[in-house]
């Protein structure tokens, strides 16, 4: 009998290899690994997610409007504003918050990573009519100069001081008390370390496209809890169908005590500061996840 030839197609040879190599993976990833965040630099994807953060069906990426009107409303308040007032956001994405602080006088410079982000902030403070009232600066928070004693107040919000390992968060926390004038007032929201989902999971799901891609792809995510740390690690695997590629990215998301935060902007060079679980009620959706700090210099 004479056997049959099975030709394979080389998308069905990579797919395979794909699906050995996401088999092989280590049972756990490294913290910090790959810089341990999403590719925000990477222009693809940081128009994906820009995307995301417009999309006012849910609240992943960036709050929807009425909730972020309520937490401006709050913040102005908390960090005693006035018009023309300095304001520095810190990975301000695409300045919905900035902008809408200079709607209301203040003189407001985002920074972010995103090169999607920054044109789009720049567009939206243009059709807003603050053009004159928002700098907007594409670059790694880390490396930017933020200058000494040139703001009055600085927002670094959704959790984004708890994707940097502690180390960075307190040079972070210590560069925005410089770039602060005294009595200046620093706002911060950090995860609540005590509601923090600490079991391990995973999960899949596939789509046409999203966050991860614009064509079909199949998305494998597994979460693993740092106990010593105090840290949660996703690991998202990413199978593009069409083209049989495989991205992975490491996601850390380092969670806080009070009063380590607390300490840490008394080591950073702030002379008070106060925590409001839950946002102090505010009507967010998912305010009691979070914990807002506000700290003075």
């Amino acid at each position: 009998m004479e056997r049959s030839r099975i030709n394979r197609d080389p998308i069905d040879t990579q797919l395979a290899e794909a699906i050995w190599r996401i088999y092989r993976r280590p049972e756990r990833p490294t913290a910090w690994d790959k810089g341990g965040n999403l590719p925000w630099d990477e222009p693809a994807f940081a128009q994906r997610m820009l995307r995301e953060h417009l999309d006012e069906s849910h609240g992943a990426a960036s709050r929807r409007a009425a909730e972020r009107m309520a937490q401006i409303d709050w913040l102005w308040a908390k960090l005693a504003l006035q018009p023309d007032m300095r304001l520095l956001d810190i990975t301000c994405g695409p300045g919905l918050y900035a902008v809408e602080f200079a709607r209301r006088g203040c003189i407001v410079t985002g920074i972010d990573f995103s090169p999607a982000a920054i044109p789009y902030a720049r567009q939206l403070a243009d059709q807003a009519g603050v053009a004159d009232r928002c700098v907007f600066v594409q670059q790694d928070v880390r490396q930017a100069d933020w200058g000494e004693h040139a703001f009055d107040a600085a927002i670094f919000l959704y959790g984004q001081l708890g994707v940097f390992p502690k180390v960075e968060a307190r040079a972070l926390l210590a560069k925005a008390a410089r770039a602060l004038r005294p009595g200046g007032r620093l706002a911060i929201e950090l995860l609540d370390q005590g509601r923090v989902d600490k079991k391990e999971s995973t999960w899949w799901y596939t789509d046409d496209q999203g966050l991860w891609g614009d064509a079909p792809f199949l998305h494998l995510g597994e979460r693993f809890w740092d106990a010593e740390q105090q840290m949660s690690i996703e690991r998202f695997t990413i199978l593009h169908l069409a083209e049989g590629a495989v991205d992975e990215v490491i996601l850390c998301d380092q969670t806080y005590a009070v009063g380590e935060v607390a300490a840490m902007m008394q080591e950073a060079g702030f002379s008070t500061s106060e925590n409001f679980a839950a946002w102090g009620g505010l009507p967010v959706s998912d305010a009691a996840e979070w914990v807002a700090y506000v700290a003075t210099v």
